[in-house]
């Protein structure tokens, strides 16, 4: 039928029906970048935590922003958005931090806990979230990630479970 037509396209029947739609926007969430960062054994809680409605915003947690595989990461977000209420979250991921910038990353932890928003943490950064907030590491040391909120440290063992977890930041 459509060949009857001059058109040199077919019709879109139902654009929303059959196309990609992202997750409405419900927080917007700091992400503390380090280099080398990744998300360990959970390597699809990036787009776990956008399906969710969360929206990662990068924070520089050193001098300036990230340079990664020749790709430059500007933060979009600083400490004080935390203070102010505009991130909901903290999300630290695994990595490495040269010393200087290890202060600064205790820094924004340490904010994001006496403001009473959640912690997401991985792999190693699960260990470096723990220490800054003062909490005990070895419970928790061989887990994937974690979700630490208010007195609580929550196992993340797959992605279902933080799903489930980054459903609750409000």
């Amino acid at each position: 039928m459509y060949a009857q037509r001059k058109a040199p396209f077919a019709p879109r029947s139902n654009p929303g029906r059959f196309g990609y739609r992202p997750a409405p926007v419900r927080a917007r969430i700091g992400l503390a970048m380090r280099r080398g960062m990744n998300f360990g054994a959970l390597d699809d809680a990036e787009s776990v935590l956008r399906s969710r409605g969360l929206s990662l915003a990068p924070m520089s947690v050193g001098e300036a922003g990230l340079n990664v595989g020749g790709t430059s990461v500007l933060p979009t977000a600083e400490a004080s958005d935390i203070d102010n209420g505009a991130l909901k979250a903290l999300v630290v991921p695994a990595g490495s931090s040269d010393p200087d910038a290890a202060a600064a990353l205790d820094d924004v932890i340490v904010r994001a806990g006496a403001k009473g928003a959640p912690v997401f943490a991985f792999g190693d950064g699960v260990a470096v979230a723990l220490r800054a907030l003062g909490r005990p590491v070895e419970a928790h040391a061989n887990d994937a990630a974690v979700m630490i909120s208010h007195d609580a440290v929550e196992t993340l063992a797959d992605s279902n479970a933080l799903a489930a977890a980054a459903g609750r930041v409000e």
